[in-house]
């Protein structure tokens, strides 16, 4: 059930493209809001607003704001242009968008007929948290190659959430945001994953692809409920388009659940039973008993995959000179260590298959 606050904002705390942070008075003191203005309005210092306190109520981590459901007083302007697409369809905050894909895109001409990414690369991974460390490998091994971030649904829809990628973009360290599904607000739109490839191929002339969900993901601690299954349809949606699938293993030493230390199950899961399309595996070259776990671990992928072992000399160094800052599950570069190399390792193979 959702849960409604109405607030008065107090301040605006930062904005970055398609987003704005908030402090909002409410009954219970101060509470932390973020507003997606095309869709709500832009709130000013004053204006009432209505909130979405779900995800502060639940502790979330990741989605600790509330949501700015709408601000009254300073609605957005009636959209312009083309655009067909209806995307977070039949909820009350359902935007219609238009699609790389659709009849009225320029670049319908492009894609009506386009059948394959020609080769691209095309890097899975199963958290939105590893395409920073993923650009990291990938850069510190071939600067200036181009990259498209193609967004699945099974995290935010709002690809405006992501500071993290908007601070990518504008560095040039993407081409370009795809949001696909019932994903939104990246430079292109697309209907499905495959469309989205296509589109980061043929449109964003991409040389590489990273595929995840946008940030926060799903799991109920079962085998199969977990939104990361994702990842295993994506390979498939890569090799179907006659791409090269390299699947990023999601690792961890400072997960203590069993179900997550060293190769996180979600790896296992997608890649070994939903995954049909073989890929390229990077297993980091890790120290140590917990280094012979992994690799251990990642043997269970080899009925199908490429396994590929990947040294990670270098790669420390690569991510502390990232440019945004590295967080999963909330722990940080130093406190989960192995996570962030196994995301470089990925970018680091995706380097030399480009070589």
């Amino acid at each position: 059930m959702i849960r409604w606050r109405k607030g008065e904002v107090v301040r605006i705390r930062r904005e970055w493209p398609g987003a704005v942070e908030l402090d909002v008075a409410v009954p219970e003191g101060e509470c932390r809001a973020l507003a997606y203005p095309s869709l709500v309005g832009h709130p000013e210092p004053g204006d009432e607003v209505l909130l979405n306190t779900t995800a502060l109520a639940m502790g979330l981590g990741t989605g600790g704001y509330a949501m700015v459901v709408a601000v009254p007083n300073r609605l957005p302007q009636d959209p312009r242009g083309p655009g067909h697409l209806v995307k977070a369809r039949y909820t009350p905050l359902q935007a219609t968008v238009q699609g790389a894909d659709e009849q009225d895109s320029p670049y319908h001409d492009r894609l009506r007929e386009a059948d394959s990414v020609d080769g691209m690369p095309v890097i899975v991974a199963d958290l939105h948290s590893a395409l920073p460390p993923i650009l990291c490998g990938l850069y510190a091994d071939r600067p200036g190659v181009r990259v498209a971030y193609v967004m699945l649904d099974g995290g935010a829809l709002p690809a405006w959430f992501s500071m993290a990628a908007a601070r990518l973009r504008e560095i040039g360290w993407l081409a370009g945001v795809v949001t696909v599904g019932q994903s939104f607000g990246g430079d292109l739109e697309a209907v499905t994953t495959h469309t989205g490839l296509l589109a980061a191929r043929h449109v964003l002339e991409a040389d590489v692809a990273i595929v995840t969900q946008g940030p926060g993901n799903l799991g109920t601690g079962t085998k199969w409920g977990f939104s990361g299954v994702s990842a295993g349809e994506a390979v498939n949606a890569a090799g179907v388009l006659l791409g090269r699938p390299v699947a990023a293993l999601r690792v961890s030493e400072g997960d203590l659940r069993e179900r997550h230390y060293g190769v996180s199950h979600h790896s296992l899961t997608a890649y070994g039973r939903v995954a049909l399309t073989p890929a390229d595996v990077p297993v980091p070259e890790l120290p140590g008993e917990f280094g012979e776990r992994v690799r251990d671990q990642a043997e269970l992928l080899a009925v199908r995959h490429r396994l590929v072992p990947v040294p990670v000399d270098g790669l420390h160094e690569a991510l502390r000179e990232s440019p945004v800052r590295l967080s999963t599950m909330g722990r940080g570069l130093e406190e989960d260590l192995s996570y962030f190399l196994a995301s470089a390792a990925a970018g680091r193979l995706t380097a030399s298959l480009l070589a």
